[in-house]
């Protein structure tokens, strides 16, 4: 066994990115075989759509990477973030959603850069002061304990909701 430490970044990016990654295979098979006449719909009430929850995973990709120090990597959404943003009502209202075709690349392109981001973060970008306000920065003081959390627990929770979804409007469980 090796006696040499691993670099703080390595490690982070080795503990959080291959969770990161499982993540987007879910999403894939959880949003791939959904239809995308449907993809905006409340099957009832306080079952938020697939494309609301795609929709808020894809605007916190850039977050990460502006978290993370990495600005060159954040280019301009493709629809408002306001209806996505935490807090924001899920609604059912035809035509509200952008498309599914462009709530699910965004999503993937946002989150493998944000990913990548991860991979190439400094010791000092992961240990600064978490920018967040409120209960988020509490939660987690640093930018490594918040894009952690961003690139796999939030992921996970929505992803989940998703899933619930699907089982509600008769698609099933993915294999």
């Amino acid at each position: 066994m090796s006696t040499t430490a691993t670099p703080a970044p390595a490690l982070a990016a080795q503990l959080v990115v291959p969770s990161a990654e499982l993540l987007l295979g879910y999403a894939d098979q959880l949003v791939k075989t959904a239809p995308a006449d449907t993809f905006a719909r409340m099957p009832m009430k306080d079952v938020n759509s697939a494309a609301f929850n795609i929709g808020h995973l894809a605007i916190y990709g850039d977050r990460i990477c502006s978290m993370l120090g990495r600005e060159d990597l954040v280019t301009p959404l493709p629809f408002s973030a306001d209806l996505f943003k935490a807090g924001a009502p899920c609604l059912d209202q035809p035509g509200l959603y952008p498309e599914k075709d462009v709530l699910v690349a965004t999503f993937f392109e946002r989150q493998r850069r944000a990913i990548d981001a991860m991979r190439g973060a400094t010791e000092h970008a992961l240990l600064a002061e978490n920018p967040a306000t409120g209960r988020f920065k509490e939660m987690f003081p640093t930018v490594g304990g918040a894009v952690a959390f961003l690139l796999s627990g939030h992921v996970a929770m929505h992803l989940g909701q998703v899933s619930a979804w699907r089982r509600v409007m008769g698609l099933g469980s993915v294999g």
